[in-house]
């Protein structure tokens, strides 16, 4: 049984190896600022935009799937974030989105659903 920031870990790191095989550059992980915290930031190569990857991890969807927990407010924090990282990083003219990816864990198997352009 894992513990719930293990999990957590484990899907960052899946969903990064995930992101780097499509031909991502991952950027920064767990960028944390007052508006709240981005798990992963990497760049489309392919489309040329910056990406904000929000990670949800579930062991079951006893409590609904790994998307349901991106919430309206959440939404509005992970918005306010981003914002944040690109002022502070002066990258304001740059193409982005915001993604989010489900990584699903059973035993020693896992599955990814990538959601692109949440908002």
């Amino acid at each position: 049984m894992y513990l719930r920031h293990e999990i957590g870990k484990i899907g960052e790191d899946l969903a990064t190896k995930y992101l780097e095989n499509l031909g991502y550059t991952i950027i920064e992980r767990n960028f944390v600022a007052n508006q709240g915290e981005i798990d992963i930031v990497a760049r489309d190569n392919a489309k040329e935009e910056l990406v904000f990857v929000e990670v949800k991890t579930r062991t079951n969807t006893l409590y609904g799937k790994p998307i349901d927990s991106v919430t309206e407010p959440k939404q509005k924090h992970l918005i306010s974030t981003v914002k944040y990282y690109l002022y502070s990083k002066h990258l304001e003219n740059e193409f982005v989105r915001l993604d989010v990816i489900e990584v699903y864990l059973k035993d020693d198997l896992y599955k990814i659903n990538h959601i692109k352009q949440i908002i």
